[in-house]
């Protein structure tokens, strides 16, 4: 280390106008001691104060640029020597070198910086801010028969892509060009690797979805998923797996999406539906997940439902019933819930069997699929009277959705058997269906849906409460009174925060009470004409009229 100790002191004092070759010397001892001990070399260096004499070195026009950069990337790998970097001012000068044409020096500048700025969002948004993306997209171009620079550049895109103000810089650049030109060159696994790294986050930006479906991605993806389908190598399969997940993203773009869809007819999409029948549970989820994004208008759906798509979803999850695959369970129904969508769609996908497949997975115990369950359920039956009778009549199911309705670990499952609950009753209006919720414990779950923090659910309680008052109030009565649904109802009148259409039907639901005597009383007891008489200069004028009606009506009966 006595060499290092006297490179340090040569540099400190000369370093400005001690000639290349004595210069290069000190740098060369640096780099050895570096290389034999990088942390305790670059604690020395740190001390030595000779950092704040390498931004003046870092020039295009010295010969020894290269290897200061290369002491610079060197140091910075310890996180230690990391803000004393940027505190000796190195940044600025490293990122003007960038535009320099001498490799060597492009190489260790971005390994200099990409050093620097690991791990800290800080020091990389400055770096986007000081305009690198387009530079190092422009690198990437002219020195892609470099492997090392094009490594530099893809790492370093690896770690900015992360960064949400990144993408838009991107989508600027013809990156995507220049990656699946890149891409296409590729044998190694390795190096694919590398550049998907690259573009999954990038791909998370809708703009560079389309640039990299204008560039000829999806060509390579499906390229890659035929040659590695049937492989049982460890690479092949992960490979198979990155490229039908990135395909499944690049779908989640509406533009790109459409452009994929070509109206059904696209090679893409036809070659996605092949993924359905597939003997890979790989392929089988993102063929699932894939239908589920182009099911995201009415157009694809009513297309894809008239070309026989509800039956390939129903065989996979055929296949998948006894201890299936949870995440394809998952994404057939999330496509089949998006498919039943379009009011077209429901009769056809209800008399192609889908309710009855879907009940087949009314016993998992996997949240996920408990929630993807229940929306197509939901969906299916929105408006088709026989359908939500039939399904309101069955017990197991009704008895299913009291018990999830309890499932506070899983907010979403709760809300969403509470919404079904709901919609069985309000579109089939049946006394049957309210007789089976009466007899399962369904009532006080529907009272307390009444007051979610969301109006819609808020809503859709307050009318099947309504109908059920209308229909089936001797049966349900009990029940009402035990779930204190009329303090709720007089809360929900008195808060000035509750929406218009909220008061509107609390009033309504009333009106409907008042037909139990038991209930009658509560009303008269809780001073409800009070409370709706100042509901009649309300500026909503159907609330007003209806707290008119109300009123009289409550008159009337007291």
């Amino acid at each position: 280390m006595d060499n290092l100790s006297e490179a340090l002191k040569k540099l400190k004092i000369t370093s400005t106008d001690s000639t290349a070759d004595s210069l290069e010397g000190c740098l060369d001892c640096l780099l050895q001691a570096l290389a034999q001990n990088n942390m305790e070399t670059s604690e020395k260096i740190q001390k030595s104060g000779v950092l704040q004499m390498f931004a003046s070195l870092l020039t295009p026009q010295s010969s020894c640029t290269a290897k200061v950069a290369n002491i610079i990337a060197e140091v910075a790998r310890n996180e230690f020597m990391r803000n004393p970097c940027v505190d000796a001012g190195l940044i600025p000068p490293l990122v003007q070198l960038l535009n320099c044409k001498d490799q060597e020096v492009l190489l260790q500048t971005g390994r200099a910086l990409g050093n620097i700025c690991y791990d800290s969002h800080t020091l990389q948004s400055q770096l986007i801010n000081m305009g690198v993306i387009p530079t190092l997209v422009k690198l990437l171009g002219i020195h892609c028969q470099n492997a090392a620079l094009t490594e530099m550049c893809l790492v370093a895109f690896g770690n900015l892509a992360e960064l949400e103000s990144s993408k838009e810089q991107f989508a600027y650049t013809n990156i995507a060009e220049e990656l699946v030109k890149l891409f296409k060159k590729q044998i190694e696994h390795d190096k694919k690797e590398m550049i998907f790294e690259v573009l999954a986050p990038l791909a998370e930006n809708d703009v560079i979805k389309l640039q990299l479906v204008e560039a000829g991605l999806v060509e390579c993806l499906l390229e890659i998923v035929q040659k590695t389908v049937d492989s049982d190598k460890e690479d092949d399969i992960a490979e198979l797996k990155t490229a039908s997940d990135l395909m499944v993203l690049l779908l989640l773009g509406d533009e790109s999406m459409q452009k994929l869809f070509e109206g059904g007819k696209g090679s893409v999409f036809q070659r996605v539906l092949s993924w359905i029948p597939s003997n890979s549970h790989q392929l089988q989820l993102a063929g699932a997940l894939a239908i589920a994004n182009f099911a995201r208008n009415d157009g694809n759906c009513i297309h894809m439902v008239d070309n026989g798509i509800v039956q390939k979803l129903m065989d996979l999850l055929d296949r998948h019933v006894e201890d299936g695959n949870v995440t394809v369970q998952h994404a057939a129904l999330s496509a089949l819930r998006n498919l039943a969508i379009p009011v077209v769609n429901k009769a056809k996908m209800l008399s192609a069997g889908v309710a009855e497949a879907v009940l087949k997975f009314l016993r998992s115990e996997m949240p996920p699929v408990q929630f993807k369950l229940l929306g197509t359920l939901r969906m299916l039956i929105d408006a088709q009277a026989e359908a939500a009778e039939q399904l309101g009549k069955n017990v197991k199911l009704v008895e299913r959705l009291v018990e999830w309705c309890e499932a506070k670990d899983h907010a979403g499952v709760m809300g969403e058997s509470n919404r079904l609950l709901s919609a069985l009753i309000r579109h089939s209006k049946s006394k049957d269906v309210i007789r089976t919720i009466v007899q399962s414990g369904g009532i006080k779950h529907l009272v307390t849906m009444a007051t979610s923090e969301h109006v819609i659910m808020q809503n859709e309680a307050l009318v099947a409460l309504a109908l059920i008052a209308a229909l089936e109030l001797v049966t349900a009565e009990k029940d009402l009174e035990n779930a204190q649904l009329v303090q709720i109802l007089h809360r929900l009148l008195s808060d000035d925060r509750s929406a218009p259409e909220i008061k509107y039907n609390s009033m309504v639901l009333i009106c409907a009470l008042i037909g139990s005597e038991s209930l009658q009383k509560e009303v008269q007891s809780m001073a409800f004409l009070e409370v709706i008489s100042k509901l009649r200069s309300h500026e909503n004028k159907t609330v007003a009229q209806q707290a008119s009606l109300t009123e009289q009506r409550l008159a009337v009966e007291s």
